[in-house]
């Protein structure tokens, strides 16, 4: 069978490979999107759609592992460790304790804002420019804390990255109900991002594939990627269930799954899945204003003219694919603590998703190690959508060869090799 040719064969269909193929296409290279099930239906589709620099301090922060033990046995925590034999996420695990110090934490923020930062901006202008049909707003988000302790330790880490152009404003209780009526009254504070934004991401991705698509990008779907034919140093083909495809460049943005099909390239990347959960519902009457994070339960609600969405929470799971009843009620419970109506009168959508979660949580962008024409684009976390243009423009720059508009060093594949 004779493969179809593209200048770039793109892997996964997801947010990151989408906004590959769209700045690639306006670099002028013909573009194939291979894509498992249909665009943007993983960890795209069902999650809370904030665009946060204001997230640029990692998960891995002082403190982190000890609340992770003390949370163990508890199917419902907000940072679930499921107990099993995998000596993939025993070495993962590690590599992100070793990483629970302040030091590398400011690190880590240091090297990620400034994608985040550019990437949050070219997200608008896409928006703008494309006429992009996402509920796209500009209005910041809120973090809130019913614990005193909790909120000045919070304070504190959130000012250390206003040095690096993410504004931070602290409201005390009186301020925060004031600016956000949904709330419950026993509160001890919130932090308000400015800088932050939202999106409905469905949509969002839905109409980066149209913009792809009318560019002249090809998006297979259904199509699994099975492996590979190697030409020494180079990827040939890609073999995937629909037949062979060959790019003078192959991009892989698999998400969670890049791992499994690296590792037949000889590649290592440490991404564990981090299992995240959602419930969409109609809008309640008295609806948030402004996307907010409830930080003691980590409950993410978003609310959008179309609907409204509580979600979040992190599950080391492996690859589990079950909708767990245990969870999604927890994100209900962490909302009834906080919310004066935590709930729409409709449940539209229960869902979950793995984000690809690596243990620095600084994605991984750039040339594969060995690999002469494999661009890796993944490893976002829990802020691909946030980091989807930036990303996308970063690697049409690695693609064509000029120099990178950001320092892509942090984030190069070989610092696992």
């Amino acid at each position: 069978m004779t493969a179809r040719p593209s200048d770039v064969v793109i892997l996964g269909g997801g947010v990151i490979g989408l906004a590959c193929a769209y700045y690639l296409l306006h670099e002028g290279r013909s573009v194939t999107v291979l894509e498992q099930g249909s665009a943007g239906c993983a960890s795209s589709h069902g999650n809370c759609g904030t665009l946060t620099p204001s997230h640029a301090g990692p998960l891995a922060a002082p403190g982190t592992i000890a609340q992770a033990l003390r949370w163990l046995f508890r199917p419902d925590a907000p940072l679930r460790i499921r107990p099993r034999p995998d000596p993939e996420l025993v070495r993962w695990l590690l590599a992100f304790a070793r990483r629970c110090n302040g030091h590398d934490w400011i690190a880590a923020a240091r090297a990620k804002a400034p994608l985040l930062l550019r990437s949050r901006a070219l997200v608008e202008e896409l928006v703008r420019r494309e006429r992009l049909d996402c509920e796209f707003e500009a209005i910041g988000t809120l973090s809130v804390f019913r614990d005193e302790a909790h909120f000045a330790r919070a304070r504190g880490m959130a000012e250390r990255l206003v040095g690096l152009g993410i504004a931070v404003e602290a409201l005390d209780a009186a301020a925060t109900l004031a600016r956000e009526p949904a709330l419950k009254p026993a509160i001890a504070g919130a932090l308000f991002h400015p800088g932050d934004a939202s999106l409905r991401p469905d949509r969002y991705v839905a109409e980066l594939a149209r913009i792809v698509r009318a560019a002249g990008g090809r998006i297979e779907e259904g199509a699994r990627v099975d492996g590979f034919v190697l030409d020494g140093s180079r990827i040939a083909e890609v073999v995937a269930s629909n037949g062979r495809h060959a790019g003078r460049d192959v991009v892989l943005a698999l998400g969670a799954w890049s791992p499994l099909l690296a590792r037949r390239l000889g590649l290592r990347i440490p991404i564990q899945p981090g299992k995240g959960y959602s419930i969409t519902y109609s809008r309640p009457a008295a609806c948030p204003r402004v996307p907010m994070t409830l930080k003691e339960p980590s409950v993410c609600v978003t609310a959008w003219g179309s609907g409204y969405r509580l979600g979040s929470t992190m599950e080391f799971a492996g690859y589990d694919d079950r909708l767990t009843r245990v969870r999604l009620d927890a994100l209900k419970r962490g909302a009834a603590a906080f919310l004066r109506e935590p709930e729409g009168a409709e449940v539209v959508e229960e869902w979950y998703g793995w984000r690809p979660m690596v243990p620095d949580d600084l994605p991984v962008i750039g040339r594969a190690p060995g690999i002469d024409n494999l661009v890796v684009a993944t490893g976002h976390g829990m802020l691909g959508v946030t980091m989807s243009a930036g990303t996308g423009v970063l690697v049409s720059e690695i693609v064509a060869d000029r120099p990178p508009s950001l320092d892509p060093a942090p984030f190069t594949p070989a610092r696992f090799h």
